[in-house]
């Protein structure tokens, strides 16, 4: 192995290509990220939401490709007839076009000997043919098509790191999709955390763990380069319309969480019952009371006196 270092007046004076985003606020060129959630929350609808805005320069809930880019879309376990009719349903309802080689899959159906390993050399040489003209490649998942070693062990990381940071140094963006685990927090190791720029989670709303379908909160978890506004935590919903199509609703998870309260306190829950059904400190509660009070949305019950 041949290393390279460079002084400090080196590397201020290098002309290196500045860092863009290719969904801004949170997917940086460059860059690694990863979303997670539990089976069946909507990660691949994300995940391909992501894919598909940044390969055809549209958005994404309310985040901007500032122009089209190839993408590579690594699939791990869907049949492939599913993940047709997902892409059907994205194409025909996004108001914007990829142009026609600018998404390009890999799905465990088409292929005769099955998916590579990623987390092996062997695997991240059968897809460099791939890889190599994309700008964004999205991992969809980690315990599919990355399966050397044991998943709770940081060692059988470092094969797939390797490769990710070899993919940043090339000028690509990883976005890895993964599950987590029964506590809601992702599945193995840790240690994936340490190179990524941003790291999502998906979870279900409070109070509706029984949820069907792609409805949920998202949470930045780590945030490298945004804040504030940018990194709030939101709830979304993806919403069926006729003719096959989709849309996504959306709002801050503080709206979400007034509305919530709103909707019990005015069923007749006492704030103490709204807090627990909510998993919301009762302060919260108090202050989305006050101010549905003031804009007419709820009517403080007036206690009966004392005999």
């Amino acid at each position: 192995m041949r290393l390279n270092a460079v002084s400090l007046p080196g590397l201020i004076g290098m002309d290196l290509p500045e860092r863009t985003m290719l969904l801004s606020p949170w997917l940086p060129s460059s860059g690694l990220a990863m979303v997670y959630a539990p089976r069946g929350l909507g990660k691949t609808w994300f995940a391909m939401g992501v894919a598909y805005a940044s390969a055809s320069g549209g958005d994404f809930l309310g985040w901007e490709a500032p122009e089209p880019i190839p993408v590579l879309y690594i699939d791990g376990e869907m049949p492939a007839v599913a993940l047709q009719e997902r892409f059907v349903s994205i194409v025909n309802s996004a108001p914007y076009q990829a142009p026609p080689d600018n998404l390009q899959i890999l799905t465990p159906d088409l292929q005769e000997r099955g998916m590579p390993d990623l987390a092996s050399l062997e695997g991240q040489l059968a897809i460099e043919p791939f890889t190599d003209p994309a700008k964004l490649i999205v991992v969809d998942n980690i315990a599919t098509l990355c399966r050397s070693g044991k998943e709770n062990e940081g060692e059988s990381w470092l094969g797939v790191q390797e490769w990710a940071l070899r993919m940043r140094a090339q000028g690509k963006t990883v976005l890895f999709v993964h599950h987590s685990g029964k506590g809601g927090q992702q599945r193995g190791t840790s240690r994936r955390e340490d190179v990524l720029d941003t790291v999502i989670a998906l979870r279900y709303p409070k109070g509706e763990e029984d949820a069907q379908g792609a409805k949920f909160e998202l949470h930045f978890e780590k945030n490298r380069g945004f804040y504030g506004d940018d990194a709030k935590s939101r709830e979304i919903e993806l919403v069926s319309a006729p003719g096959g199509r989709i849309s996504w609703a959306y709002q801050s998870l503080q709206d979400s969480t007034y509305q919530r309260v709103v909707s019990l306190l005015n069923e007749g829950l006492t704030q103490v019952e709204v807090a627990r059904e909510l998993e919301i400190n009762k302060s919260n509660v108090n202050r989305h009371a006050k101010r549905a009070e003031r804009e007419g949305l709820y009517t403080k019950p007036k206690r009966e006196p004392k005999p």
